[in-house]
């Protein structure tokens, strides 16, 4: 009889605040803060410091191919995020989920910006491409190449006309996106580009790369004719695509390459964020001030010129030349005295620099401006921690830290109470206790390197044993630590619980092995009772003590040693029993199977090896993991065994059969740790991550061989996937000015729905004969009722077909009619003829008869038997669309009035209060500009 096994799935994912591959960024009211959690986006409520939703993707495959990457808010409620497999997810930031997802890149997305009205979605890939997306119709519209390395940031210009992209190449590109080329590349750089950004009026594009000075560009205004700017016709042809005009450098503080630059919504303030501690904050002044700051520049230096003039000739004894040519000079006002050209540091100041305690992963500025202070900014730290400063003229203060709800490293022990309520967990300086079902942090408890832990059975204590070979007394209720021993006198690598007995025992790197008991006492002095440890017995060993485990019976103490082997010795006596020998490397890890049967080691040499604790013989090896095997443990009263590796691996073993029931994938770095629960209902995970997981038993069944299969379909899938990015095929090449490609691309999803439109068009043709015939042999002589396809379910051949694309998503079909042969795809024009008397597919229709008719248009032209189907097709096509169009440009026009309407009735004055703001401004600045001119002209003259 075949034995079925219930199956274990991710349930919850705990811990982590902010991961360090992705960027943070607000969303577009300034309320939430988005942060990457490995796979997962987390938004924070800045005000009340708490994550109020997770967006999870569904998708099956979790793992490190998952992980975030990159992620951009919209003005709207949508949030777009990145991830590791090149894939691009859509998220309604009010609902939770996921709106749709585009699959266009072949590497990790890098950089994701929208346009300012929320409608396109550019981004940017380590596969050197940037792609610009439909947000509105959920589709790839272009891929644009040309860049030879990552590519790492990108901006709209010009309201969503033009996009500049920065590269690890070394180069800016900018690109026309109306006509879908590359108009300009700039150079001068000479390191990578990390970052760009340009500020809300578009005057200025700034970047960040590993040079010492970030560089600043002027964008050219194409409202402005180009003549009047360069005099010429030849430069003004030039001008036409020079949008970008070097304006200078800036010098910066810190020697690190810089990782984000970014200007906050108003544009008065910049931000550049280096790959270090700290952030620079640089104040951007307007116009007016940026020309009078070049104007005291170009005065102080005047006059510092004119003092050092003077001084030379009172030295040399003709003061009175000196005078005349003073005189001179007045008369003759040059031109750079009066409208002094002005440079980058005219208009960037640096305001202040913020120094963090770690080293900063990314940072945001929030939308919305604060009461009393000039900015909000959010930093990402890279020990799983956000801080939110304010920036104000005088000073940076900062207002929040996000930090209880993670370890700020790695998660080195878990260990679970004896009801299962609560979860221990530790790392190099805390003890964090969580509420395991609801993934909630409940204390946190300043520590030592906790290496082990252990709670008690009473479920008031916990025992954390630590590097500095310290034992610390941990009062669960209280979150406080109650006390510290000194217990080794090297770090403390493991503790079990002695069965039945107040008691415990401690392995260390000292080479001893101590027993332990404990038991409640009121110290004098004290009010309550305290838990006091005390040591019974030592057992000396020859080598540093990795691991001890106690056999559920207390018969029997085995211990690992450093020098590969396990020593079994008898736990009242410490007489000798077994050597289990035969690990190449260090055991790490093991454990006693609840009736004291089986003993499981896990190593350093990546194997598994299943013992008898009767004679010491070795039942199995087990190449287990693909890297080290750190921990290992029984499930209670079973012979299954959960092991856990360096490989980022959950493995389900049964140690009676020696088989693999399952793999767990999730996690984004080694697992450190393993926890499993009395009822063996669910497991908890700790990595190096940071995150803390928790996999729960379901009612679901499975079998071994079903497993086997399955695992062989994800390679064979797997091998597919990799045909479609052959390496050994070659590159090819790209002209300089580079080149445009369709946006998706194929995938397994692709494939199986072009096998099934084929499919669906063989059955729909031979149902289509079957009618045929049987309308000529009713026309002949009476014959039985029809009966139709029971594959079709009752459908017509056209709607069968048509039912097809029902689940092809919008962004994948064009890949899916490439797919087609030519004879299938003539097969399939036949048919839109018949779709387009259903309303709601006429854009289905448009869109398939324009792919087929870009991808086959030599062969439909040199084919007779197309141009029926051509002409039928086109003259309904035409006239459907112009249907649709009269009706979309109606409703617009009805809603146009509509917007009047309603405008006349409200404040329709204040609508552009903004921008009569800023031209009343500008000419205030300009008469000031004229006064301050003649001022100083006047008290030359007067001088004079």
């Amino acid at each position: 009889m075949v034995k079925a096994y219930l199956r274990f799935e991710p349930a919850a994912s705990f811990g982590v605040i902010a991961s360090v591959d992705s960027n943070i960024s607000y969303d577009s009211s300034g309320k939430h803060l988005l942060s990457p959690a490995l796979e997962k986006i987390g938004v924070w409520n800045v005000r009340q410091g708490l994550c109020t939703k997770t967006l999870t993707p569904s998708t099956a495959s979790r793992g490190p191919s998952l992980a975030v990457t990159s992620i951009a808010s919209s003005p709207s409620s949508l949030i777009a995020g990145g991830y590791g497999d090149g894939s691009i997810r859509i998220w309604d930031s009010d609902k939770g989920a996921c709106e749709t997802t585009l699959n266009g890149h072949k590497g990790a997305v890098t950089a994701l910006r929208y346009n300012k009205a929320g409608s396109l979605l550019a981004s940017g890939s380590k596969d050197n491409d940037v792609i610009l997306w439909d947000v509105v119709g959920e589709t790839g519209l272009f891929r644009l190449r040309g860049h030879r390395d990552q590519v790492t940031d990108v901006v709209f210009l010009n309201s969503g006309k033009k996009l500049v992209s920065s590269s690890k190449d070394k180069f800016l590109r900018v690109w026309d996106l109306d006509t879908q080329h590359c108009m300009q590349i700039v150079g001068g750089h000479h390191s990578e580009i990390w970052s760009l950004d340009v500020d809300l009026d578009e005057r200025y594009l700034v970047t960040g790369s590993a040079d010492s000075e970030l560089h600043f560009y002027v964008i050219r205004d194409e409202s402005v004719d180009g003549n009047s700017l360069n005099g010429g016709e030849e430069s003004s042809i030039q001008s036409k695509w020079e949008v970008l005009k070097h304006f200078g450098e800036i010098q910066r503080q810190s020697k690190d390459r810089v990782a984000t630059v970014q200007f906050n919504k108003s544009g008065n303030l910049l931000a550049c964020q280096v790959a270090g501690k700290t952030v620079e904050i640089y104040r951007v002044l307007d116009d007016a001030e940026a020309k009078r700051k070049a104007k005291r520049r170009v005065h102080r230096k005047k006059e510092k010129k004119h003092s050092k003039e003077s001084l030379d000739g009172v030295e040399n004894g003709d003061g009175n030349n000196a005078n005349k040519g003073d005189n001179s000079s007045v008369t003759h006002v040059p031109t750079e005295t009066t409208n002094p050209a002005v440079t980058v540091p005219d208009v960037f100041k640096l305001l202040h620099t913020i120094r963090a305690n770690k080293k900063i992963c990314s940072i945001s500025f929030c939308p919305i401006t604060p009461k009393n202070s000039l900015a909000s900014l959010a930093l990402s730290l890279n020990n799983n921690l956000l801080e939110f400063y304010s920036l104000e003229l005088g000073e940076t203060r900062k207002t929040l830290a996000i930090d209880l709800q993670g370890h700020r490293s790695d998660v080195r022990s878990v260990t679970l109470s004896s009801d299962n309520t609560f979860l221990m967990s530790t790392s190099h300086n805390a003890v964090k206790i969580w509420n395991p079902i609801t993934g909630a942090c409940l204390r946190t408890i300043d520590s030592g390197y906790g290496l082990c832990s252990l709670i008690l059975p009473t479920n008031k204590y916990g025992l954390v044993g630590t590097k500095d070979g310290t034992i610390e007394i941990i009062d669960i209720g209280s979150g406080t630590c109650v006390e510290v021993m000194e217990a080794h006198g090297g770090s403390v690598r493991s503790i079990a619980a002695l069965p039945h007995k107040n008691g415990f025992v401690t392995g260390s790197a000292d080479h001893d092995v101590k027993f332990w008991e404990y038991q409640l006492k009121q110290k004098p002095g004290q009010a309550t009772k305290q838990l006091v440890v005390s040591n019974v017995s030592t057992m000396k060993m020859n080598d540093d003590a990795l691991v001890v485990a106690i056999s559920p019976d207390a018969k029997y103490i085995a211990v690992a040693l450093l020098d590969s082997t396990v020593k079994v010795h008898f736990a009242d006596t410490f007489k000798f029993f077994l050597s289990l020998y035969g690990h190449k490397l260090p055991v790490l890890c093991m454990d006693i199977s609840s009736d004291g049967d089986l003993i499981v080691t896990g190593s350093a040499d990546k194997n598994l090896k299943i013992w008898g604790l009767d004679f010491g013989d070795c039942h199995k090896s087990i190449f287990a993991h693909a890297d080290s095997v750190m921990a290992v443990q029984f499930v209670p009263k079973t012979h299954y065994v959960f092991s856990v590796g360096k490989d980022r691996l959950v493995k389900y073993w049964d140690a009676d059969k020696f088989e693999l029931l399952l793999t767990l994938e999730g996690h984004h770095a080694d697992i450190w740790c393993l926890a499993v629960s009395n009822r063996g209902d669910f497991i908890v995970t700790g990595s190096h991550d940071r995150s803390i997981r928790r996999w729960d038993r379901t009612e679901e069944q499975f079998f071994i061989e079903e497993e086997k299969e399955k695992r062989l379909e994800e390679m064979f899938e797997a091998d597919l996937d990799n045909a479609f990015e052959n390496k050994y095929a070659s590159k090819e090449e790209i002209p300089e000015e580079g080149a445009v490609a369709l946006a998706g691309k194929q995938t397994q999803e692709t494939l199986t729905a072009t096998d099934l439109i084929i499919e669906r068009l063989d059955i729909a043709e031979a149902e289509k004969k079957r009618i045929a015939e049987h309308q000529e042999d009713k026309n002949n002589r009476n014959v039985a009722v029809f009966q139709s396809n029971p594959l079709m379910n009752g459908l017509s051949p056209s709607d069968y077909v048509l039912s097809a694309f029902s689940n092809v998503h919008t962004n994948d079909l064009e890949q899916t009619l490439l797919a087609l042969p030519f004879s299938d795809a003539l097969k399939l024009l036949s048919y839109l003829k018949d779709w387009t008397s259903y309303s709601d597919k006429v854009e289905l229709v448009c869109r398939v008869g324009t792919l087929l008719l870009q991808a086959h248009y030599n062969q439909l032209l040199a084919t007779p038997a197309a141009r029926p189907i051509l002409t039928v097709f086109s003259d309904i096509f035409y006239e459907r669309v112009k249907g649709w169009k009269d009706i979309f440009g109606f409703n617009l026009a009805a809603m146009d009035h509509i917007q009047q309407l309603m405008a006349s009735r409200s404040d329709a004055l204040f609508h552009d209060a903004r921008s009569k703001l800023l031209e009343i401004r500008a000419r205030q600045s300009k008469r000031l500009e004229e006064r301050s001119h003649t001022g100083e002209v006047k008290r030359k003259k007067k001088k004079t």
